[in-house]
């Protein structure tokens, strides 16, 4: 008896895995699937959706140029404090690890 059950678990076992790798196979078909109708829609829709329709007038306006200046300016006044915070950190970082290091010799 105990030979014929451990026979009818490997039978069971073999039968799951083979519905294991169908479905696989199934849910890969399906992504492609979706991917490719993603892509569909975003090679129709990028005339209508996401991106501004850029007027070549504004290359030639003062005010949205210094607007444009103004925002970029922010910017870069933020990624340099950014910058300047990262550069602290690892200072620091490299403080304690020569002194790590000095303590352990």
């Amino acid at each position: 008896m105990g030979e014929n059950e451990g026979a009818e678990k490997k039978e069971k076992h073999e039968k799951d895995n083979d519905e294991k790798e169908e479905k696989g196979e199934e849910k890969t078909k399906d992504r492609k699937k979706k991917d490719k109708e993603s892509k569909d829609k975003k090679d129709k829709g990028d005339g209508e959706k996401g991106k501004k329709n850029k007027n070549p007038e504004d290359k030639k306006d003062p005010a949205k140029l210094r607007a444009k200046l103004q925002k970029l300016d922010a910017k870069m006044e933020a990624l340099s404090k950014k910058r300047e915070d990262i550069l602290k950190l690892l200072q620091e970082v490299e403080i304690n690890v020569t002194q790590a290091s000095g303590e352990a010799v």
